[in-house]
């Protein structure tokens, strides 16, 4: 059966941002700042009526961005991004960023980045982002990258 990526809620995302990006650690921290703003939207990927995955993007500011602080561009930043461990490798994670990156461009969003784990930079470089500066620790999470991808 085909992948589906739909639209859902913050709260839906727990489903797999849990056990996924959370394991070990209370459900509440599953809450991500920005879930629930008017701007943000979340993806999800189903396998028949399985929750298989997720992906989060928040408007951003330049400010906040990696890219340029000063520029004029909009950027959105991909958080809480995770497919449930028997899913990998089946391109559920291509599918839901590339979804996320088509309703970016219909918006006219510029850039996306994010905050990459170490070991997810092969795949996002596969899908044409590029890392920027130098590691950098998350507390309760590791090492991670800044990567970003113009639109």
């Amino acid at each position: 059966m085909p992948i589906t990526i739909k639209e859902i809620s913050a709260l839906e995302t727990y489903g797999v941002r849990h056990p996924v990006l959370r394991a070990g650690r209370p459900l509440e921290d599953c809450a991500m700042e920005g879930d629930e703003l008017e701007t943000t939207f979340h993806l999800g990927a189903y396998d028949d009526h399985l929750h298989v995955g997720v992906a989060t993007f928040l408007k951003s500011s330049a400010a906040e961005s990696p890219i340029d602080p000063t520029s004029n561009l909009s950027f959105y930043q991909l958080r809480g991004m995770g497919v449930i461990p028997d899913h990998q490798g089946k391109g559920i994670g291509k599918q839901l960023v590339e979804r996320g990156i088509d309703m970016l461009k219909k918006n006219k969003v510029d850039a996306l980045w994010f905050n990459a784990r170490i070991a997810a930079v092969p795949f996002y470089e596969r899908l044409g982002f590029s890392t920027i500066g130098s590691t950098f620790e998350v507390e309760h999470v590791g090492t991670h990258y800044k990567m970003y991808r113009v639109l």
